[in-house]
């Protein structure tokens, strides 16, 4: 509003698409396991992170077309899941659905990866090329009933580890934004980085809860990397005050604590590692 464009450089467009797209793909298997609270989480993410790259586009930090196609594929995404969910869509198009995310979120995540971190390395869509062929070679195989039972257990996972990796990979690409521009790391606001760790350490109760690795994940890494790990980018370049930097610091181990605590409660065990050891490994 202040005309200060240069601000807005301090948030990566490519780190905020893969945030996007993994809360995007997110929705789609929360969606999937009917998780109301979780999809409604997800739900604001991608109009959230959407609104942040229609300001980057409009002061052409991202390409236009780019900014297009992105809101063409939320917008069906958005229907498309919510659709499902109230029991109007029939499995056919959901299936085709589930494949486009797979395909998508193999071929996006590790090109952005890579592109994160030119021009220290060279400019190539080498990987995106790579991945995008194995992933459509895999659903084929999928969808011909080519795969092993083991093949298709390991293939029912793979949106769901991709959005979670899609997710996972934003706060890396902001954490090197940082690193490289730490003049610009201004134009990052410490309520929204507090917002986002405290967010989604809340969620961490219920990922605990119904023992879901996969959800623990993400929310945990982005937790940790996203919202503390801006926090402490802040502090250091001293944007942030020492005492709100202890004081987000403080409470985000007591309720890590207290989740755990109440967890082993729960269910009556002795050891507050007790929860994450079945979370990695299942029930004994």
């Amino acid at each position: 509003m202040e005309g200060n464009k240069i601000a807005l450089l301090a948030v990566p467009w490519l780190g905020m698409l893969t945030g996007l797209l993994g809360n995007l793909s997110l929705l789609s298997y929360f969606a999937k396991k009917k998780e109301a609270g979780a999809m409604a989480v997800q739900t604001l993410g991608v109009i959230s992170r959407y609104v942040v790259l229609a300001q980057l586009a409009m002061v052409e930090a991202m390409s236009l077309p780019y900014f297009v196609v992105i809101s063409a594929v939320i917008a069906s995404g958005l229907v498309l899941n919510f659709m499902s969910y109230f029991g109007f869509l029939n499995a056919r198009i959901w299936g085709l659905w589930e494949d486009f995310i797979t395909i998508g979120g193999l071929s996006v995540l590790p090109q952005v990866m890579w592109s994160t971190f030119v021009p220290y390395i060279p400019d190539s869509i080498l990987p995106g090329a790579i991945c995008l062929t194995a992933a459509i070679g895999a659903v084929i195989m999928a969808r011909l009933g080519k795969l092993s039972e083991a093949g298709m257990k390991f293939y029912g996972g793979i949106f769901g580890w991709t959005a979670t990796l899609l997710f996972m990979w934003m706060p890396v690409s902001q954490m090197w934004t940082n690193i490289l521009n730490p003049s610009n790391i201004k134009g990052l606001s410490a309520m929204s980085m507090f917002l986002a760790m405290t967010g989604n350490g809340l969620m961490l109760a219920r990922t605990l809860l119904i023992r879901d690795l996969m959800w623990f994940t993400g929310a945990a890494w982005t937790t940790i990397f996203y919202g503390w790990g801006n926090l402490l980018c802040l502090y250091i370049c001293n944007t942030i005050s020492q005492e709100f930097f202890l004081a987000a610091t403080t409470g985000l181990a007591a309720w890590i604590g207290f989740a755990l605590w109440r967890d082993t409660s729960v269910h009556g065990y002795d050891s507050p590692f007790r929860p994450l050891e079945e979370l990695v490994f299942g029930s004994r």
